[in-house]
Order: C-alpha cells, then sequence, then structure tokens
C-alpha cells in the first residue's frame, strides 16, 4: 500500500526540505514575471493557458494583462475561471446576484462599513477567512476594469513562503497555527440581527488533497487569538514575517484588463483616490483551487 508523504507534516522533515529547496529554486523576484500577456482572457490559446499556469504552479498567483480594457463583461472573469477548474463561487454577503463581486466605492446600507467598499487601505489578508470550515476559499480572481486615479496597489504573498520562513524559525509555530481555534472572528451582527456567526478556525491546515491552506487576517479589531502563549508567538511571528519579508513581497497595481488568478494568496491594498475615474474590480471567490496546482 503506497502512503502519500506530505511536505507539510511537521514529522517528515526530510520530504519537507526536498520540496523546500524545490520551492526556493529560481523563484521570482518581482511582480513582472507573474505576467503573462494574452489576447482575450475569456478564450486563453494552450500557450497562455500554459503560461498562466506555470506561474500559479511556482508561486501560486499569475496576472494576465488582456486586451479587453475596460470592457464590463462579468463574462471575463467567470470564463477565464472555467478554463482552470474554477467553478464553485462563493455567493458572499456582499457579492452581485452572480456571485461575482463588483468592488468599488460604496456607501449604501449593505456595503456601507465594509472596508472592500472604500478607498481606505486593506492589511494582509487572505479572502474569506470569516467563511465556515466546509466553504473555506481556495481560489480568486480579481479583474480590474477601471483602476483609481490614484493608489489601490496590491502586495501579494505566497502563503507557501510564509509557511517556511515560520517552520524555518520555529516548528512549533506552524503547530501553533494549526490548531482549530487558533484565530476567531466574531459574529457579525447589523441592528440585532446576527448576519453570520462566530467562526473559529486555524490559520494553516492542509487539505484533503494535500494542498497548504492558509486563513488569515492582519485586522487588529474584530479578531480573537487564542489566548495560549504558542499561538501568541506564533501570531507575533507571522506578522513580523509578513512586515520584514520584503523580497517575497509582489507589488502590483492592475490596470484595465489586468487581472490577478490564484490559490487565494496573502493580499494587500493601498488607499486610493477616485478623482476623476471610479475603481471598479470585479471579484470572484472559489471553493476550488486551480486545477492542477
Amino acid at each position: 500500500m503506497n502512503h502519500f508523504r506530505n511536505p507539510f507534516d511537521l514529522d517528515d522533515n526530510s520530504v519537507y526540505a526536498a520540496w523546500r529547496e524545490e520551492k526556493l529554486a529560481d523563484y521570482p523576484r518581482s511582480a513582472g514575471a507573474l505576467i503573462v500577456e494574452v489576447s482575450d482572457p475569456r478564450v486563453l490559446t494552450p500557450t497562455e493557458h500554459a503560461e498562466i499556469h506555470r506561474r500559479v504552479r511556482q508561486t501560486n498567483m499569475a496576472i494576465y494583462a488582456g486586451g479587453t480594457g475596460a470592457d464590463t463583461s462579468k463574462d471575463i472573469v467567470w470564463e477565464l475561471g472555467q478554463q482552470f477548474g474554477l467553478r464553485a463561487l462563493d455567493h458572499n454577503l456582499c457579492a452581485d446576484g452572480d456571485a461575482i463581486t463588483s468592488l468599488k466605492v460604496a456607501s449604501d446600507v449593505l456595503h456601507e462599513g465594509y472596508i472592500p467598499y472604500s478607498d481606505k487601505p486593506i492589511a494582509w489578508h487572505t479572502d474569506g477567512y470569516y467563511n465556515a470550515p466546509g466553504q473555506q476559499i481556495r481560489g480568486l480572481i480579481l479583474h480590474c476594469v477601471e483602476p483609481a486615479e490614484r493608489g489601490g496597489a496590491n502586495r501579494l504573498c505566497d502563503p507557501e513562503l510564509v509557511y517556511i520562513a515560520l517552520r524555518d524559525e520555529n516548528p512549533e509555530h506552524i503547530l501553533a497555527l494549526m490548531q482549530p481555534d487558533a484565530m476567531t472572528i466574531p459574529p457579525n451582527v447589523v441592528d440585532g440581527q446576527e448576519l453570520r456567526p462566530v467562526r473559529s478556525g486555524p490559520i494553516f491546515s492542509v487539505h484533503r488533497d494535500g494542498r497548504l491552506h492558509m486563513r488569515y487576517t492582519a485586522r487588529k479589531r474584530n479578531v480573537i487569538w487564542k489566548k495560549d502563549e504558542a499561538v501568541q508567538q506564533a501570531a507575533e511571528a507571522l506578522t513580523r514575517v509578513l512586515e520584514q519579508g520584503r523580497e517575497f513581497h509582489f507589488e502590483a497595481r492592475l490596470e484595465p484588463g489586468q487581472g490577478l488568478i490564484c490559490n487565494n494568496v496573502l493580499h494587500t491594498r493601498t488607499r486610493f483616490e477616485n478623482g476623476g475615474h471610479q475603481r471598479l474590480v470585479y471579484r470572484a471567490r472559489y471553493y476550488d483551487r486551480i486545477a492542477g496546482t
């Protein structure tokens, strides 16, 4: 009987070391290395598909630069996702009826108070960190229709590199962050109505397919870390890794027709000013991981 040996098994250092060496070999150092020029994201050529897939396999992300410009059709996102096995869309609270969210400044009752719908900066996070355990976000597409006049750039970081940094520093950090109640998000209550219950879960987990998953937010408010010394120390180490590990951060500002397709990598967003523009980015969250990565 064959037993799959997983690099994320803390008791198997030899497999981890081999995976780590392969992961870090020729790892890209700039966002430019993530970019794939495509004609139309809705109908990728075999070469375009292969180039995006290669980058995702290496870094868990790719940036496509398509020729659709300011085309507002959501088919661009939907059909791109289909080509990479992304089908199970997350119908989250503020998503549009088709589950693809229009991220723009909005002050209506539904969106008021949610930072993604403001021009404020957003700290390091993975999407859907408040989702139920069985509805974790594994795939993500961000597609730019219109950028802001100023600002609105993203920093991106591969969760597997964060895992490596923490495991190399102290494997106990990983063990602590894998506790099922390491981080808790309080319930979302508006006007006395509970829109979402309390959510507890790990930061790192290994999916049944053997792939690493990360659930995280750097927010200070409405986040409860387990009152456990090991978890507290690991959380501090994680913050430090994200603040200091800039050599593995990619920085990009999406322009019209460009987008990020990824396995829900860590990302930020800088403050922006719309000016004469109305920043519009489509966001699609999936329960799927990009096929073959």
